[in-house]
Parts: C-alpha cells; structure tokens; sequence
C-alpha cells in the first residue's frame, strides 16, 4: 500500500467526513457541503419566504452560520437535518422580521406590468418580478407540507426518490403530497411554475459567495461527536494547537534560565559570545524551519484549492525541513560542548586571572554536588554547575544534570539519556526536548512509538506542524500514515473518517492530554529553573 495515497475526491465523501474536514479547516470541504445541499436549503427558503432574492440570501446566511458554528453539531452523519433547521429558523425569523411581507403581499400583478427585470445575478434575470409574483400567487395559498416537496421536485428537476431523501420521507409520501400538491394549483398554472422554478435552480454563485463570506472566519475547531463509543473529531485540532502553543511557551522559558546559567558560567568575554552564538543558531534552524513548514503548508492548501495534485511533492518536502531541524539540533549540540571545553581550556590558559575564584577551580566542590547515599552503585544524585572541561566525564546517577547526564531514573541537560530524561537532545522511555526520542517521545521534534511535537515520528505520530506515523498520523497540516491519517493536508488509506480517528486513538490522546500539559510544564520548566539558580549560587553570580 502506497504511504502517499492520495484521497479521494471531495464529492465522494460523505456528510461525516466533510464535517471533519472542515472542523480542521478545510474549505474546500466546507465548499462541497455547500453546493451539495444549496438547493434543498434555498427550495425550503423559498417555501417559506416566497421571494427568490431572500431565500438566496437566507440560504447563503445558514450556509455562513454554519461554517461559524460547526463545531456544535453533535451527530454529523446528521448534517442535513441540521442545516435544514437552521434555514427553517432562519426564514420564520425573517418572515415575523418582514411585517409588510413585500415579496408574498405587496404587489398585485398589474403593478409588473412595466417593471424590467431586476438586474442583479444572472439566476435573477431568467425571471422577471412579475413571474415571481404570479409564481408566488400560484404557491402561496398551499400548505407547507405540500409546497416544499412540489418546489424541490420541479426546482431540481429530480426524481422522487431523491425528494425523498432530500427531505426524510418515504417515497409514498411524496407521490402522495406531489398528487395532492399539483391538483391545489390550477391547471392552467402547472406548465408555468414548472418552467419558473427550473430557472430559479442555483448554479455555482451561492458556492462563490460562501465561500468568500468564510474566507476571513476562522473556521470551528471545537469538539465534534461521531456518536457512542467514538473518538471526539475536532479535539485534534484544539489540543495539539494548545499543547504546541504550551510547549513553546514551555520552551521559551527553559531557553531562557538555559541561558542564563551558561552565561553565569562564563568567564571571559569569548565565552559569553559563544553562549550568545550558539543560542542564535539554534534559533536559526528553528526560524528557517517554521517559516518553511508553514510556507509548504500555505501552498499545498493552493494547489488544493486550484486542483493542482502536486500535494505530495509538499509533504515530501516538509519532512526534509523535519531532517534538517533534527540534524541541526544534534550536531550544534555536539558540537557546542566540544567547543566550549576547548574554548575554556584556552581561556585558562590565557586569561588565568579570570579564574581565581575558589568556585572556578578544577576539581572544585562548588562545581558539582554529588549524594552521598548510593544504590546499585551509583549516586542518587549527580549535577554538574559548571562550564564543560576538558577531562569531564558524563555524569552517570539515578538522577543527573550537566551537559551530558545520564540518568538510571532521570536526566536533565544538553544530552540526557535516562528512562525520563529532558534535554535539547533527549533519548528515554519518556524523553522531552527539542529532540525528543523514546516510547514516548515530545517536543519540538517527538520521535518514538508515540511521537508528540511541532512535528512528531513514530508508530502513532501527533503533530502540530507535521505527523509522519506508521500506522497513523493526526495533525493541524501534514498528516502522512500508511494506515490512518487526520488533518488537513492527509494522506494514507484512511483519512478524516471515523475509522481513521479509531485508529489514531483520538479519544486516548483526548483523554491523557491534561496530562501529557503538566508532563511538559513540570518536567521542562521547573529542572531548568532550578538549575539556574543554582548555578548562580554555586558560581557566586549575584
């Protein structure tokens, strides 16, 4: 099976996967919604309202209200039910709105006898104001029960099954109300409304002006229900969004007290402008790879839009920005403690009165705490509060801190390698950092069974910018699985249905997201702000 299947066409979803689809923003989905039902809303208007140009503009506001509050639709197998209610709604509102009722009572038919034809839309012009008039005269005195089946029959020019289907009746139902319908109408009058409603059907203007209408609303993100025992749809979209929002900020802050202590850690002014170097190359790589992310992203929704199949071409190359981020990430980070040994070394040797403090002696105390209590062997306790040296080994505890830590329990630092570990570089069970790789693996980059990140690899993968998964992948843009994919840009067997979202453990992920919030915030934020403190204490740093 191909890991780059690309997904069938729009009109061959159905209701439920469009509304998935469009709760993760897609338009074009939306869009297909829209030209999939703008007859059966606009015939309903019409029943009701009795004027073409506001039942147009009553079934264009339901389609724009809609789009608005997507997310409240509970059950979206019943998406026609719903939008039938709220064009209902909609035109009783304007029908106790409109208290003179223009277009059903204002004009007798001899008042058209001079009027042009309005000369708005092209649909407009094929009937002339008395057509609607005498139209609406013929119509106006039938029950609704009668007239909505008899104006979707002629107005779509479709069999009775699909009038059925259109509005949940059974097929006898209609042959009897269309039976009853038509001898309520003069004979006279049959031909007529016949050939006036056939040129009233809607083209593909209502489907332009929606869609310019939503161009500028941000589109419902909220919760979707696909009914018992089923994942909630929209939350994939809400929750990476909020935990890759919290994780940045997260990251942010660690940057920040990671800073502060490598530059209280400096002696010389070399060493301080490295720190400062090294910081901005990683911010570098980070910069050139949202800004590329998000650029594929923008023209994959293009090529979409203008049904160019080039998609794939952009996923391809969304994961070499995911490569390069991850490269540079390891070889700054190898590289930069390599340098700094070096660098301090030669600082030592030229610059010997910058280091005469007691704190900034090899082999000093203040430089590293380590417990006295051991288990299996090794330190309960390990850290390391000073500039890498030349001759420092990595710190091996059952918890560990410094630029390499290894942990039995937990490591914190530049490369941590520990069941949980936390570092620019990470690797463990449950590992979070810039690159974090494990059986869970979060951060910028989550590598593992089960990647979490800005951009996530693994079995399941669960990303903000970019999931690549095995088995599947859920993500706000590229979503690439061989199984199950979600989001906007997917591509695998399964994609933005029910199934897909059983496969991607939606509702698991759901369920542990508070807790993967508290794992990021305390695990990230909290060892780095001890760590600075301490190295400020320790160095004698005020």
């Amino acid at each position: 099976m191909s890991l780059f299947k690309r997904r069938k066409p729009l009109f061959d979803w159905n209701d439920a996967d469009l509304v998935m689809a469009s709760l993760g923003g897609d338009r074009d989905a939306f869009c297909t919604i829209v030209t999939r039902y703008q007859n059966l809303l606009c015939a309903l208007a019409y029943s009701a309202v009795g004027d073409l140009k506001h039942s147009e503009d009553i079934a264009q506001e339901t389609f724009i209200e809609a789009w608005k509050k997507l997310d409240t639709l509970r059950d979206p197998e019943k998406l026609k039910s719903w939008l039938c209610g709220i064009v209902r709604f909609k035109a009783s509102h304007f029908r106790r709105k409109e208290v003179t009722q223009p277009a059903t009572d204002a004009h007798a038919l001899d008042d058209y006898e001079h009027e042009l034809p309005a000369q708005g839309k092209i649909e407009d012009d094929l009937i002339s104001a008395q057509e609607q008039a005498l139209l609406w005269q013929a119509l106006e005195k039938m029950p609704d029960t009668y007239r909505e089946p008899l104006i979707l029959f002629y107005r779509e020019q479709c069999s009775i099954e699909h009038v059925a289907n259109q509005l949940e009746l059974s097929e006898d139902t209609v042959k009897q109300r269309l039976s009853r319908g038509r001898k309520l109408l003069q004979q006279a009058m049959v031909n007529f409304v016949e050939d006036t409603l056939a040129k009233s059907k809607q083209g593909t203007a209502l489907t332009l002006s929606v869609l310019i209408a939503i161009k500028d609303i941000a589109p419902a993100i909220k919760i979707a229900t696909f009914g018992a025992g089923a994942a909630k749809a929209g939350s994939i979209f809400k929750w990476t969004a909020m935990l890759a929002t919290l994780a940045a900020f997260a990251g942010i802050v660690s940057s920040y007290f990671g800073i502060r202590a490598a530059l209280d850690q400096s002696r010389t002014k070399r060493e301080r402008r490295s720190v400062i170097l090294v910081t901005l190359l990683y911010f570098v790589f980070t910069f050139i790879y949202i800004i590329g992310m998000v650029s594929l992203e923008h023209f994959a929704r293009v090529s979409t839009q203008q049904n160019i199949d080039n998609t794939k071409i952009y996923a391809i190359a969304s994961q070499f920005f995911v490569a390069l981020l991850i490269t540079s990430y390891i070889v700054i980070t190898v590289k930069m403690h390599s340098a700094m040994r070096r660098i301090r070394m030669q600082e030592r040797l030229f610059y010997p009165e910058a280091f005469q403090a007691p704190a900034d002696q090899i082999g000093s105390k203040q430089r590293e705490y380590k417990s006295r209590i051991c288990i299996a062997g090794a330190p309960l306790f390990h850290f390391r509060f000073g500039m890498p040296e030349d001759g420092d080994k990595p710190l091996v505890a059952w918890v560990a801190g410094g630029s390499h830590a290894y942990g039995l329990l937990f490591a914190w630092g530049g490369v941590a390698i520990a069941p949980i570990s936390v570092g620019i570089v990470s690797v463990g069970i449950i590992s979070i950092g810039a690159v974090g790789a494990g059986l869970l693996g979060m951060g910028t980059i989550g590598i593992g069974a089960i990647g979490f990140g800005a951009s996530a690899i693994g079995y399941k993968a669960y990303g903000s910018f970019s999931a690549l998964g095995w088995e599947s992948a859920a993500s706000g843009g590229f979503s690439i699985a061989r199984e199950a994919a979600l989001g906007a840009i997917p591509f695998a067997e399964q994609i933005n249905n029910e199934q897909a979202a059983d496969i991607a453990s939606l509702a698991l992920f759901y369920q542990s997201s508070i807790w993967m919030l508290s794992a990021i915030t305390f695990f990230v934020v909290v060892p780095a702000i001890l760590y600075a403190h301490m190295v400020r204490k320790r160095l004698g740093k005020k």
